[in-house]
């Protein structure tokens, strides 16, 4: 945005600042703040508006230091802004806003005005007090919070009720039942799981939430510790989680809203992953370019800062029939929560979101993929999650580079290359292990010192190695016992001779190596998931050929 010198008749308007351990609020009077826009950024502030000759006048305020731009927000009213700045650096004073004391400004910067929050004085609490409590109203009993407003700010409840409970949690990849309580507050900024998107995460106190899930209109907050009826709950939010679902659940409605105003593709559900996320489209296949051209129109509305804003509509609204909706779940109580997306999208929604599309940072459609019944299924990351892939390729590109030697422009060609090397050495492997087996057969047959038992275990073997082998020694009255692969991990493994022997051995076998195996006209083979005790398995069966030489003579 250009910088334009203000007209000599602009009148500065009037702030008001509060230093707080956490966070710095303000509180701008102006003339109309309707046409007043606000740029938060890391280390500055943007304000622009227009003159009633629709001249832009525009303004910079740099901060003392640092802050959490995506933890910060700014609110209207008729005649004043306030806006909260989370600093970074917490518990640390700002002896002033901005470190340029002397720029001259439209927006005046009244340090007359600065309160500090080591000093505490009184004069002026009440009005950042007013403005707290502002924050907090917006989610008292009976109106549902609007989700894309709260961050990390603790938040202040009740304990209604407590209960024993299980809940099954995943560890390790395996799902193990763990106990514990559900709790149920007087009202939570947690939001539970619904509507495709997974739970918040949190605090009770120091107590942390493990999952949130909705009973009707009630929140259940799944704890490991008691909490005493009746008390008090300070109530934080994983903010991390929090924002990335925030991110995802946001760039979902917008690619979908376009999808369908561009190619008229229908979304028919959609998942937020852990790593990524699918939105189902109505349609066996998209067409070349399509992707692209959504990708493009998605992150340009990005740029134009496109505002999200949230109603609460009554049932009987005859707004809500213009809204886009898949329909109400059976137990849905209260108010209609429509996410409105500005001249993109209005859609009935009860999940988290942003409050302005360029807080999404950035959308990638990954591609697409042939989904169920004739569906589309449409791969993308949003926000965060575009940066934290492109790390990690980039990681992987400069490992590729290291290990192939060549520019990441040569990766594939090198892979190739190397693939179809691995291809001609293992079919050279092949034939040589072929040839080795033949040959080992061969000097067993031959040792006229030679027994009733053949045992031999290698570990670049495969079946087709074993088979030949007991084909070519020959099993009528000969019991072989072949196995291969790794000796502390999993292999295979083929026991044959004569069919008495296998068949009352077989079984026995497999149970010792810990695997599976199935038996047919004195040959019996499997999966063995202990090789280690293959010498349990060679004892046995040699201890068995022995009792039965005895008892032959």
């Amino acid at each position: 945005m250009p910088k334009i010198t203000r007209p000599d008749d602009a009148q500065p308007a009037r702030a008001l600042w509060f230093d707080r351990k956490k966070y710095v609020t303000i509180n701008f009077m102006v003339q109309k703040s309707k046409d007043l826009v606000v740029d938060i950024q890391d280390h500055k502030m943007i304000l622009s508006c227009k003159t009633d000759d629709d001249i832009n006048i525009y303004n910079e305020i740099y901060f003392y230091d640092k802050i959490q731009k995506f933890d910060s927000r700014e609110r209207r009213y008729d005649r004043t802004i306030n806006v909260l700045l989370r600093k970074v650096k917490e518990n640390v004073a700002w002896p002033r806003l901005t470190k340029d004391t002397e720029k001259p400004s439209w927006m005046a910067v009244d340090f007359d005005n600065w309160r500090d929050w080591e000093q505490e004085e009184n004069e002026g609490m009440a009005e950042y007090e007013h403005y707290m409590d502002m924050l907090q109203d917006m989610s008292k009993k009976g109106q549902a919070p609007a989700m894309d407003d709260l961050d990390d700010l603790d938040f202040i409840t009740t304990v209604v009720s407590c209960c024993p409970a299980e809940l099954k949690l995943e560890n390790g990849g395996k799902k193990e039942k763990v106990k514990g309580f559900n709790v149920i507050l007087t009202d939570t900024v947690l939001f539970p799981e619904g509507g495709g998107q997974p739970d918040d995460r949190g605090w009770i106190g120091s107590v942390p939430v493990l999952r949130v899930t909705r009973q009707g209109s009630e929140a259940v907050h799944f704890v490991e510790s008691a909490l005493e009826v009746g008390s008090e709950a300070r109530l934080k939010v994983d903010w991390e989680r929090r924002f990335d679902h925030m991110q995802q659940h946001s760039g979902q409605h917008l690619v979908t809203a376009l999808a369908d105003a561009m190619f008229g593709y229908k979304t028919t559900s959609w998942e937020l992953g852990r790593q990524r996320s699918t939105i189902e489209l109505d349609t066996p296949a998209v067409k070349p370019g399509e992707m692209e051209a959504l990708e493009e129109a998605v992150n340009q509305k990005i740029r134009d800062h496109t505002p999200v804003t949230v109603q609460l509509l009554s049932l009987d609204d005859p707004a809500v029939e213009k809204v886009r909706s898949r329909g109400l779940p059976d137990d849905h109580a209260g108010p209609i929560r429509i996410i409105d997306i500005e001249g993109v999208d209005a859609n009935m929604c009860c999940g988290t979101h942003v409050s302005n599309l360029s807080h999404l940072q950035v959308i990638k459609i990954l591609g697409t993929e042939k989904g169920k019944k004739n569906k589309t299924n449409l791969i993308f990351l949003v926000g965060n999650r575009v940066l934290k892939y492109a790390e990690k390729g980039y990681s992987t590109e400069r490992s590729l580079t290291s290990l192939l030697k060549t520019g990441a422009d040569d990766h594939v060609e090198a892979v190739d290359k190397l693939q179809k090397s691995v291809k001609v050495l293992q079919k050279n492997n092949l034939n040589l292990l072929r040839d080795m087996a033949v040959l080992i057969a061969q000097n067993f047959k031959n040792n006229p010192s030679r027994g009733k038992f053949f045992c031999l275990h290698r570990k670049d073997g495969d079946n087709e190695f074993m088979n030949i082998i007991a084909n070519e020694i020959g099993t009528e009255d000969t019991v072989v016992f072949l196995t291969v692969g790794d000796e502390k991990g999993m292999g295979l493994f083929l026991l044959t001779g004569p069919v008495v022997i296998v068949e009352e051995l077989g079984p026995r076998v497999a149970e010792l190596l810990e695997g599976k195996g199935a038996g047919k006209k004195g040959r019996f083979q499997g999966k063995a998931n202990r090789m280690v005790r293959r010498g349990e398995a060679e004892s046995l069966l040699q201890e068995h050929i022995r009792h039965r030489s005895a008892e032959e003579e």
